[in-house]
């Protein structure tokens, strides 16, 4: 295995979903860092800038099974995890799995759901598993969630707390397209049609494959010092109430190597944790003062900015 096949794989996923979401290649790089990490991803951002379409188009690339969940007030948790239903031919409970059960999960507008519904996701994104009526099932390895969330409507809406935010690897923000790259879409027909027809170009075995073989991408002890040099400073910073936790060190650690290898190194640069860092550690802060998330990441950028980068020597 070589950085060719990590680069062929971001390629392979690029060049799909770019079929039916222009100009977002380096947003879909980051989804597909998420993927092959083994995390979940939160999709910030207006209505209409395509996060529902991006994810659909991202899972139909990578195969598998998807679900999607349209959250409102009153979706309850076993709406999501499933429940036991008595089945009257066979005189027995059985068991009817939620939409949890599938390899990519969207978790639609997820902060219009009660945060009972919200908390129904916790154990499915941390431990890959979900228990119901005290039984334990599995989830695949492959399992991924991707919530989506407007930042801007506040009515008929639960915050997500902290626990739930600290679960999702990245919390990515699309935002509009160029001049030209919409006039292209606006022409085209429907974007719907155009998902459907996408064939799967990576296989989980080859997922699975690639992240085993994540841990030999090299952190050298500078690149290591200068991410625990930024992981600290947010625990120090009188702005922040809570900084990063160490589930997200892990984050910063594991992202960046798939980005490095994406990259075609088989190396982790300080340029590789600068531009990831605020992508896994803004959303997991707790800020001193309310803050939407654009002035969120304003600050962490702040923050991120007098951290000393380690250079060659």
């Amino acid at each position: 295995m070589t950085v060719s096949d990590y680069v062929s794989y971001r390629d392979r996923l690029v060049e799909a979903c770019s079929q039916a979401i222009v100009g977002k290649n380096e947003e879909i790089t980051l989804i597909a860092v998420c993927y092959l990490c083994g995390g979940h991803i939160l999709l910030e951002d207006v209505p209409g800038t395509g996060k529902t379409m991006l994810f659909r188009a991202f899972s139909k690339a990578c195969g598998g099974s998807f679900k999607r969940i349209q959250f409102t007030p009153d979706v309850m948790p076993s709406d999501v995890t499933g429940i036991h239903f008595y089945n009257m031919k066979t005189g027995e409970f059985e068991f009817r799995p939620g939409p949890v059960f599938a390899d990519m999960v969207l978790a639609d507008e997820i902060n219009r759901a009660t945060p009972r519904t919200q908390s129904s996701l916790l154990e499915a994104m941390a431990e890959r598993q979900v228990s119901v009526d005290g039984e334990t099932r599995e989830l695949g390895e492959t399992f991924m969630v991707a919530a989506t969330q407007n930042p801007i409507e506040s009515y008929g809406t639960f915050p997500l707390p902290e626990a739930q935010m600290d679960r999702f690897m990245m919390r990515l923000k699309l935002g509009y397209m160029q001049r030209e790259e919409e006039i292209t879409v606006a022409l085209r027909r429907d974007t719907v049609d155009i998902i459907e027809q996408i064939r799967p170009v990576v296989s989980a075995e080859e997922t699975l494959r690639l992240r085993e073989g994540l841990d030999r991408i090299e952190i050298s002890a500078p690149v290591m010092g200068y991410i625990m040099d930024i992981i600290e400073k947010t625990r120090n910073d009188v702005r922040y109430n809570v900084g990063a936790s160490p589930r997200g060190t892990i984050a910063l650690c594991r992202t960046a190597r798939a980005y490095a290898a994406f990259s075609g190194r088989t190396f982790v640069t300080p340029d590789d944790v600068k531009m990831l860092a605020p992508y896994v550690l803004a959303h997991r802060l707790h800020y001193r003062t309310a803050v939407g998330s654009e002035e969120a990441e304003e600050l962490f950028r702040e923050t991120l900015n007098v951290v000393p980068v380690p250079t060659e020597n």
